[in-house]
């Protein structure tokens, strides 16, 4: 289906994003996220996948990252809501792991929002339970 209105390509480009995302397909990725993009994710020093991103490749190695320092097979994530206003996202849901260094798990609800302009993530602001995550990545 082509997209006809801003809001269904915003919708067809953040549902390519989580294809990408769960795929772990960093290449398409980077094609995905514009040349700079907005991130926000609040730094969390003892957390090593966490931290400032700005460029396409960066915001892409994300994933990477969190699957190389978490436990693949604990890694959960629910989507509960996913709105689409124009080239806004938002969704919600819940988000679980295990931390590979420690063995320790993490868990919460989370809520991502995206902006997307011609076919490109332009803005990535993710909002979890950073406290769950820190704790679990302490020795």
């Amino acid at each position: 289906m082509t997209p006809t209105t801003t809001a269904d390509a915003t919708r067809a480009t953040v549902q390519k994003f989580l294809e990408l995302r769960l795929a772990g397909d960093a290449e398409g990725l980077t094609a995905l996220f514009a040349d700079k993009v907005d991130w926000v994710l609040a730094e969390n020093p003892g957390v090593p996948w966490i931290r400032p991103r700005s460029t396409a490749a960066e915001c892409a190695a994300q994933a990477a990252e969190l699957m190389e320092y978490t436990v693949a097979e604990d890694a959960r994530a629910s989507v509960d809501a996913f709105l689409v206003d124009g080239a806004d996202a938002v969704l919600t849901g819940h988000v679980s792991g295990t931390v590979r260094a420690t063995g320790k798990s993490f868990e919460g609800p989370f809520a991502l929002r995206l902006s997307v302009e011609g076919g490109r993530i332009t803005r990535h602001h993710l909002y979890e339970n950073s406290l769950s995550i820190a704790e679990a990545c302490a020795p």
